[in-house]
């Protein structure tokens, strides 16, 4: 009973905010087409070599990434009524490859959902149901959506409510079971509902504000299945040497930690095989600065630690720099410099790596976020000796290291988003 109230809290406090409800959000896809590309090409005597140590940490991603990603399509409008009831549908595809070529990679689809706005029952909020990206903040530098509450459900978004807006939405996540081809009997079902809150824009000092978000997971199966949450306080400030800062504070238990879906990806459910013993600290601040329109930077400092009762406990911190020079409107010269640093739960030596990249890149404008970006590179990385074999296992040309401690990829890349 006391977990069924439990489960239940969240969509009794969205229901009462939204009856208060001044206004909701527009939504988070615009009109038109849009999407996000990355291609690239880079020779290390074959293919590409990429730095990284995998597990529970992610990579700087400048002249870093041997992977092909595209993800695009299109929102309209396809429905309005003589009252002002619109209906917007979203419908976006995506495909991926470890390596440089799409060649015959999948092509799957990343969002199929639609909006209902304008509704009075709702008091202005937006009403939506489906497949679709859903509150993915990350950092950029490491491409770590840092909270990822992506997923197949429904819900109702940016409703006003005091001085911040809030949201509240539903998922089923993992959403399959395994049965005995014999007797058709159901051995493992690993499908979790997820209930999302999330309330934004809380102001607290001139020119920032605190955002709150919440999982709560319920396993659906029920032999050694177990159920989590999670909780992530953002403190955004507005206005920082021409930019913006973002402080985080994560906490997650058992699915709650996301372990399972990603590296990265606290809020969506990871394995309800997970208990209680299992958690995921995280504490970062995230800061891209535009002092002046031809200098910018993003510099990053994060810290995690990742504990059970099985594994122990692993502690990864990592410190980057990507500073940016625009010599002209169209021109910029880029560098990245990373460092990580990640113990060993079984109290082995601690593994280090440092990264560093020159960029010089074609690009649409002087600002720091100004895409297409063309740009050649070249990448070199330095780990000590306990890190080779996880160099060797998570790079994507295989355990092409051997037993070095150091190598340079020389390459080109395109990232767009649109």
């Amino acid at each position: 009973m006391k977990q069924r109230i439990l489960t239940m809290l969240p969509l009794a406090l969205a229901m009462t905010l939204a009856g208060n409800a001044a206004r909701a959000d527009a939504g988070h896809d615009e009109e038109g087409f849009h999407g996000y590309l990355r291609a690239g090409v880079g020779s290390s005597h074959g293919p590409q070599n990429c730095y990284g140590l995998g597990g529970n940490t992610m990579k700087y991603r400048l002249g870093n990434e041997c992977d092909a990603y595209f993800e695009g399509g299109y929102t309209k409008e396809f429905a309005k009524t003589p009252d002002g009831v619109s209906f917007v549908g979203t419908l976006w595809a995506n495909e991926w490859n470890s390596g440089s070529e799409f060649g015959d990679a999948k092509l799957g689809l990343a969002k199929a959902y639609v909006e209902a706005k304008g509704i009075d029952v709702l008091n202005g909020g937006v009403a939506w149901i489906g497949k679709r990206y859903y509150y993915r903040p990350d950092i950029h530098m490491l491409d770590l959506q840092f909270i990822n509450l992506n997923g197949t459900g429904g819900g109702i978004d940016g409703v006003k409510a005091g001085p911040g807006k809030f949201s509240y939405a539903v998922f089923k996540d993992n959403d399959s079971i395994t049965t005995n081809p014999t007797t058709g009997v159901i051995t493992d079902n690993k499908s979790a509902l997820r209930q999302n809150l999330i309330y934004e824009g809380l102001p607290v000092n001139p020119g920032g504000t605190i955002d709150i978000a919440t999982s709560i997971i319920t396993a659906q199966g029920k032999d050694n299945k177990h159920n989590g949450w999670q909780l992530t306080v953002l403190h955004k400030q507005d206005k920082v040497l021409g930019g913006g800062n973002t402080f985080g504070i994560q906490y997650g238990v058992g699915p709650g930690t996301g372990i399972g879906v990603g590296n990265d990806r606290i809020g969506a459910s990871g394995s309800t095989t997970l208990g209680s013993d299992v958690t995921r600290t995280r504490i970062f601040n995230d800061l891209v600065m535009q002092p002046t329109p031809e200098f910018s930077m993003e510099f990053v400092v994060l810290g995690q630690r990742d504990k059970s009762d099985a594994g122990g406990s692993s502690t990864w911190t990592t410190l980057g720099a990507r500073p940016v020079y625009a010599l002209s409107e169209h021109f910029k010269l880029q560098a990245e410099l990373g460092t990580h640093r990640v113990t060993q739960p079984n109290g082995g030596e601690t593994l280090r790596l440092n990264t560093i990249t020159i960029a010089p890149t074609i690009t649409a404008g002087k600002g720091y976020w100004s895409r297409p970006e063309l740009r050649a590179f070249v990448t070199y990385g330095k780990w000590n000796d306990p890190a080779t074999a996880a160099l060797n296992a998570n790079n994507n040309a295989g355990p092409a290291f051997g037993s070095a401690t150091n190598g340079t990829s020389v390459g080109l890349q395109v990232e767009a988003w649109f």
